[in-house]
């Protein structure tokens, strides 16, 4: 393939990526918005879900209101924080067609994209610093879902599993 095909191919894929929807509580929000800062040096369009300050607040109304922004087609993707990444995670995996992982490593982000084809990211802000979260969603960003046969099947099981649990 040619060099100039090459490029028009990969900038399809990037107009094909979308926006990323991203949300944080009281505690994820200083990593919120080094993570903005990350898309805006990247050219990554997203929307803010919340929270805007750092005032005491509850995770579920932000972690949802990403989750439901995802599940809704109009997000590819979702980022969610708060100080541990937990209640927000299990908040977003509540949401009928969310898929949600909490990473705290580069590896985890790159195999729960290549195996289970997850939608959204969870950090936790008090457990991983700025430097190793901005490596976990470029990684979680960048990698895509292998497609094989046997993670397909789990996959498949999973939103089966949802179907019937979620009705």
């Amino acid at each position: 393939m040619d060099l100039l095909k090459q490029e028009i191919l990969d900038l399809l894929e990037e107009d094909e990526k979308g926006m990323i929807a991203i949300g944080c509580d009281h505690g994820g929000y200083e990593l919120k918005q080094e993570v903005i800062n990350y898309f805006v040096e990247h050219h990554i369009e997203y929307k803010d879900f919340g929270c805007y300050q750092k005032a005491s607040c509850d995770y579920p109304e932000f972690g949802q209101a990403v989750a439901k922004a995802v599940a809704s087609g109009g997000y590819d993707k979702g980022i969610v924080i708060c100080t541990t990444g937990i209640g927000i995670s299990i908040t977003a995996n509540k949401v009928k067609g969310i898929r949600c992982a909490l990473c705290s490593d580069t590896v985890s982000a790159r195999l729960t994209r290549e195996h289970n084809d997850a939608n959204m990211l969870a950090l936790g802000a008090g457990i991983v610093g700025t430097n190793l979260a901005l490596s976990i969603v470029e990684t979680f960003l960048n990698t895509e879902f292998s497609g094989e046969g046997k993670h397909c099947r789990r996959v498949a099981a999973l939103q089966a599993l949802e179907e019937e649990m979620m009705k």
